[in-house]
């Protein structure tokens, strides 16, 4: 796998695009973005777990029940969520974009981020979809990707090119998650693009398979927000044999597809809203998968390991302490843990004690902007990884006054 330039619009048929329409006040940042594709597309969601439920997740769930769709539009500044219109407004948006396209409604994708219970106007959209057509191009991956910012700092997008079935392919994805994260699935919004032929079958398979161990493994402030979700559109333009059973062509794709989520999900953890660091937190020698995954992220939704990282402080009482409540099935006189960053490693912790280190040898090591929590359960054979953010003083400033 090689990785390249181009986020969503990287693989053959996709263009996008991004602008400001009157939806944030700020006319400095764009607020309104579309992805589209020459073909129809295979496609496969995954959306979030939280009973109260933006009206577009309702409206997409819907349009691509067939398992196809060629357009994804997506706002930020309003999230159309417990509005009395929310339905017809989110259906408005994908007719808007069929007759500016050319295609079927139901073959749109339809997505908003933002502040929960106010009305979403449709006029600015509507006066907007012209341009936002029109701008469609294969270079407007970055204008897509900043027109789905809310809180974010950075745009997040990645593309690589790989092969299935000798031909080559190229799989790329833009993301938007800084508050609000913690995933059940899904609080953050994805969106995937590739040129891989698979059917929507296997497409599904591969992404409900794949959530499981990255989205659904990333916490910012243990808030499941109501909106979001991932989407993956699989056009077929490579041209390979198309996927429609496991096999090798299968997990070539589940490869690519986890490398490009892994790093989104990284992006997302690094960017969380007031924070500092990114906080990647791999458990290893557990008995079963499950354990280690309870583990890795009780130990990464802690508010008081996350100050504690924000400070950085080596208080290793705080990875057990969160163990300890995880309700995961661990003998806690085998763990131990050490921290570890680009400035070395310390161990902290041997079979559930504290063991002497240097404070100041840890400290220039949790100073650094990426670090790694170590956890052996000494249990068993099996790992995971989880990733999240230190806790700071910006991000109870944001979320203070993040509606007005």
């Amino acid at each position: 796998m090689t990785l390249v330039q181009g986020g969503v619009c990287a693989a053959k048929g996709f263009k996008a695009s991004g602008i400001h329409c009157g939806i944030r006040a700020n006319r400095t940042k764009k607020d309104i973005s579309l992805i589209f594709s020459e073909k129809n597309a295979s496609c496969a969601a995954v959306y979030t777990t939280n009973l109260v439920k933006g009206a577009p997740l309702t409206v997409t769930k819907e349009n691509i029940s067939d398992g196809y769709a060629q357009a994804v539009i997506c706002n930020s500044g309003n999230a159309n969520t417990c509005n009395s219109d929310g339905i017809e407004i989110a259906k408005k948006m994908c007719s808007l974009v069929s007759e500016a396209l050319g295609i079927d409604s139901h073959d749109v994708v339809v997505a908003s981020t933002g502040v929960i219970g106010q009305k979403l106007n449709i006029e600015p959209i509507k006066a907007g979809i012209p341009l936002l057509v029109s701008a469609l191009s294969k270079d407007g991956n970055e204008a897509a990707a900043e027109g789905i910012m809310t809180t974010d700092t950075f745009k997040k997008e990645i593309a690589l090119k790989f092969t299935v079935g000798g031909k080559e392919c190229t799989i790329g994805g833009m993301a938007k998650g800084s508050g609000m994260i913690h995933p059940d699935m899904a609080t953050m919004l994805v969106f995937i693009t590739t040129d891989v032929a698979i059917s929507p079958e296997m497409l599904q398979k591969a992404l409900s398979t794949d959530i499981a161990n990255t989205f659904n493994m990333v916490s910012v402030d243990g808030d499941t927000s109501t909106n979001d979700m991932v989407t993956v559109l699989a056009n077929g333009m490579a041209g390979n044999s198309p996927i429609t059973d496991d096999g090798e062509d299968f997990q070539a794709f589940m490869k690519a597809l986890n490398t490009i989520t892994v790093s989104l999900c990284r992006m997302i953890a690094g960017d969380g809203e007031g924070a500092t660091k990114l906080l990647e937190c791999t458990v290893s020698g557990a008995s079963d998968k499950n354990t280690a995954k309870t583990v890795a992220k009780s130990i990464i939704c802690s508010s008081l390991l996350k100050a504690a990282m924000f400070g950085a402080d080596a208080n290793w009482g705080r990875v057990l302490c969160a163990i300890g409540y995880s309700k995961a099935d661990v003998d806690v006189n085998k763990i131990d843990v050490a921290f570890k960053s680009s400035k070395g490693t310390v161990e902290v912790c041997k079979n559930g004690s504290g063991i002497d280190f240097s404070e100041e040898k840890a400290k220039q090591i949790l100073l650094e902007k990426e670090i790694d929590i170590l956890v052996d359960l000494n249990s068993g054979k099996e790992e995971a990884t989880a990733w999240g953010c230190d806790l700071t003083y910006d991000y109870v400033k944001i979320n203070g006054d993040y509606r007005t």
